[in-house]
């Protein structure tokens, strides 16, 4: 590849623009591929030279390069996105256990300063949708040596897997001394209930026994019996030796103990054993409270089928240290707690008069095969990842929600419709969550525009790496949905008429990402009689 700046002159077509430029109310972005229309533009803005990349003839373009390391990634339970600008990411399909082949991604990383793989820390808890890693290309292409070695480094063995967590059932024995209060026996029921639910299991019914070896022995048995997969045992006092109480009842019940204590603080006196194959954990009596300790980090590998045994517990004690202390104030958060990730709202826009297309209500507009125009729209934002989909509605609101009866979306009603646009938009984002932190506007009178072209709007979102506003192009022109970030939504609330919020992507160029389509969809509205028939004729 070659890099540097250049004359600007026709001969640069094909070449790849190194920085994003302006011209006029126009930001063309970093890693446009150069035509004569661009070049044109950046002429007559008054550029003279510009850095640009130019690709060798076995150079592989970024989005190829990352796409093919993307799929090297791939496996049960992963999600690999779309590459955008270069850049795959890998998503949890469910919630599990992430395991990496470190020497895999360090060989990798090693390879070629060209290619990059972070991931999370390996052995963490993970929920349905979260990150797990993203692989970055960092120049504008790859040479296809280096990419064919890299793809032989992930192709070995899998660099990161994910084990599910299985829906175990879960027993919990509690002994009793008179000391005990009600209070930590609630707690520890509570606070059990809420670890065993986070990783997708069950907990029986929760049984007291005097703090006495043949009680508990004797309710180990009745638990296993009862189908428990696991049983967790709290006892009424801290276990001080494999001697005591509680570990001679996991022996008396035929098992035996295999680590007694573990490096990790919160944590430390937890005693792990087996009746059988049955896993028996003595709590330590910190597992009482929901903050993390070591009982997570066993629990998780006990879910996710993982194996464990004492020396499984010893390497716990890297990254062990989970006790608070004044230079490090920090709350904790127990492990395999489901995290909420970023969501992301579809707001279809279906309140408008259709003053064009009357008398007829061009949402209302029956299609082949039998729904309505605005009901087609829907669907696909109901098929995307969006996270919800808000029908804003006005003009004739209840036919507009009767084409859309029993669908999963949430109805705003706009009482002063014809006063344009922008009242649409106000009532959408007034409408949205406080935890929404991305909208994508859809207008109901674009049916064609299906779920994989609005998923592929919100892969692009990273507003981190400066792509807050995502707006979709086919052969160069802007169309719709827009995904707006947060920062946005108090402009949007302001605006006034049917102009929409164009002059807010006008002043904030250097936020916006294009995605090119490859069809029209995005460029076509239904709005007349004639485009209404031409829908219905399939043209």
């Amino acid at each position: 590849m070659i890099f540097g700046a250049a004359p600007l002159r026709d001969d640069l077509a094909g070449a790849i623009l190194a920085h994003g430029l302006k011209a006029g109310d126009r930001l063309i972005a970093k890693g446009a591929v150069l035509d004569a229309g661009t070049i044109g533009a950046l002429r007559a803005a008054g550029y003279q030279r510009i850095v640009v990349a130019r690709l060798a003839p076995d150079d592989v373009p970024e989005a190829a390069a990352a796409a093919r390391l993307g799929a090297c990634l791939a496996g049960p339970g992963l999600r690999v996105a779309e590459p955008v600008h270069g850049r795959v990411n890998v998503f949890a399909d469910a919630a599990g256990l992430l395991r990496l082949d470190r020497d895999a991604i360090i060989a990798l990383n090693a390879l070629d300063e060209a290619i990059t793989l972070g991931t999370l820390a390996d052995g963490v808890p993970v929920a349905a949708g979260d990150m797990l890693a993203t692989l970055k290309i960092i120049p504008f292409a790859v040479a296809a040596t280096v990419l064919d070695a890299a793809a032989a480094c992930l192709g070995r063995a899998p660099a990161i897997t994910l084990a599910p967590f299985r829906p175990l059932i879960v027993g919990l024995v509690l002994s009793r001394l008179p000391h005990l209060k009600d209070a930590a026996i609630r707690n520890t029921i509570e606070a059990t209930r809420r670890r065993v639910s986070a990783r997708g299991g069950r907990l029986l019914d929760p049984v007291e026994t005097p703090h006495a070896v043949a009680p508990i022995a004797a309710a180990i048995g009745r638990m296993g019996a009862a189908g428990a997969d696991l049983v967790l045992i709290a006892g009424a006092s801290a276990v001080t030796d494999r001697a005591d109480v509680a570990p001679a009842a996991i022996i008396a019940a035929g098992g035996a103990i295999e680590r007694f204590g573990m490096p990790v603080d919160p944590g430390n006196l937890l005693c792990f054993g087996r009746v059988g194959t049955m896993p028996a954990i003595v709590l330590p009596g910190c597992a009482r409270s929901p903050k993390l300790n070591g009982i997570d980090f066993v629990l998780d590998r006990v879910f996710a089928g993982a194996p464990i045994d004492h020396r499984t517990i010893a390497g716990m004690g890297i990254g062990g240290l989970l006790k608070e202390f004044a230079p490090r104030p920090a709350p904790r958060v127990p492990r395999g707690t489901a995290k909420s990730p970023p969501r992301i709202a579809a707001v279809v826009l279906a309140a408008g008069r259709s003053s064009r297309a009357a008398p007829v209500n061009k949402l209302l507009a029956p299609l082949p095969d039998g729904r309505a125009l605005v009901a087609m729209t829907v669907d696909h934002a109901l098929a995307s990842r969006a996270d919800e989909v808000i029908v804003i509605t006005g003009h004739q609101a209840d036919l507009v929600q009767a084409a859309l009866a029993g669908r999963a979306v949430r109805f705003v009603e706009v009482a002063r419709f014809g006063d344009g646009m922008a009242e649409s938009l106000k009532a959408g984002i007034a409408a949205l969550p406080e935890d929404v932190v991305a909208a994508l506007i859809c207008l109901g009178d674009m049916p064609l525009v299906d779920a994989a072209a609005l998923d592929r709007l919100i892969a692009a979102y990273d507003p981190d790496e400066g792509r807050a506003i995502i707006v979709p192009t086919h052969r160069g022109r802007r169309g719709n949905p827009v995904l707006w970030d947060r920062r946005f939504f108090a402009a949007i609330a302001a605006l006034e008429g049917d102009a929409g919020a164009r002059h807010i992507l006008g002043r904030n160029i250097e936020l916006i990402a294009e995605v090119p389509m490859e069809d029209d969809a995005v460029l076509r509205d239904f709005d007349t009689k004639d485009a209404l028939a031409a829908l219905k004729d399939g043209s």
